[in-house]
């Protein structure tokens, strides 16, 4: 069985463009490719886990999200850090599918597919729906502190086991976790 740190995309790892429907629309965040590659380092198994309601709503399509994640690849193989798998839902929300966070089908196809012990694995995002796939699949939880999600934050009852500044602290406290 593997670790691993399941990894939402947009405001956790990349800057959240609006709909980022072009490959140049994607930046990597601060310190994200560091982060990657301390729990590259540290053995865990890094997986993607994002909405992209865009393709639903006719933004773009399969193919161009492919060549945005290719390009994320090669960005993070800048700083020797790189993703064992992404799994994204291509879904509107008013679709009601059970592939949209905070449902935890993704997680679920991703724990099966990796052999993921989900008793050594984390969540990291910056929104309360990744919290709840953290919940929802019985790992720890580490929210990447931005407005929005310390808003969200504000009014749930869930409750978290870290909150981070950016990526490679959430990477740093989950390896000082992880081996205590």
């Amino acid at each position: 069985m593997n670790k691993a740190v399941f990894l939402d995309r947009d405001g956790t790892m990349t800057k959240d463009a609006h709909y980022c429907r072009r490959p140049e629309d994607l930046r990597l965040l601060p310190n994200a490719g560091e982060g990657v590659r301390l729990l590259n380092e540290n053995g865990f198994k890094i997986v993607v886990i994002t909405n992209q309601s865009g393709i639903a709503r006719g933004y773009f399509n399969d193919q161009i999200m492919d060549e945005i994640h290719n390009k994320m690849r090669r960005d993070l193989a800048q700083y020797n850090a790189s993703v064992n798998a992404i799994y994204y839902c291509p879904h509107h929300p008013d679709e009601g599918c059970e592939c949209r966070k905070p449902k935890p089908k993704l997680a679920y196809r991703a724990i099966s597919d990796l052999c993921i012990d989900v008793m050594q694995s984390y969540f990291v995002g910056d929104r309360m729906m990744d919290m709840q796939v953290a919940e929802n699949i019985g790992c720890k939880s580490v929210i990447i502190a931005n407005d929005l999600g310390m808003a969200e934050l504000e009014k749930s009852d869930i409750l978290l086991d870290y909150i981070a500044k950016d990526l490679k602290s959430a990477a740093k406290w989950i390896i000082g976790d992880s081996t205590s």
